[in-house]
């Protein structure tokens, strides 16, 4: 942002600064959500326990569920926030990227390396001699 008033870029430093707060709140709230839930093992629904007044979540709010439920989403509350750029604050998903995908894609799925190494330390095979009795063994009824 360049301007000549010196102004406009320190209330655009204070606006950044004031939604950063607001996030950060945001964030400890949600996981205070998600870590206070009441879990009902007979409906196999998460519940929430209290009320979260900025996440717009009431006590016995269902926040999680086996089916046929759209699940809470944190960027959505975001945007209810009128935050700017929500995908700055929330981690992509798993298929989109993110340190996740990397790591299961480029780390612990690179069998190459395993297969070379395992290749490596394989003792080479004799041919195998004809074995007696026709391959019966001690016990042979003969």
């Amino acid at each position: 942002m360049t301007t000549n008033n010196s102004g406009d870029t320190s209330e655009g430093n204070t606006k950044r600064e004031a939604q950063k707060k607001l996030v950060e709140e945001l964030k400890g709230e949600w996981k205070l959500m998600w870590s206070e839930r009441f879990d009902d093992k007979a409906k196999a629904e998460g519940v929430s326990i209290a009320d979260y007044s900025s996440l717009q979540v009431e006590r016995g709010t269902i926040i999680h569920a086996t089916k046929d439920f759209k699940a809470l989403n944190f960027r959505e509350i975001l945007e209810q926030h009128l935050v700017e750029n929500p995908d700055r604050y929330v981690e992509p998903s798993n298929s989109v990227g993110g340190w996740n995908k990397f790591i299961k894609t480029k780390i612990t799925n690179d069998t190459s390396v395993k297969r070379q190494r395992a290749a490596h330390y394989e003792t080479e095979k004799t041919a195998r001699k004809q074995p007696k009795k026709s391959g019966r063994g001690w016990l042979h009824t003969e």
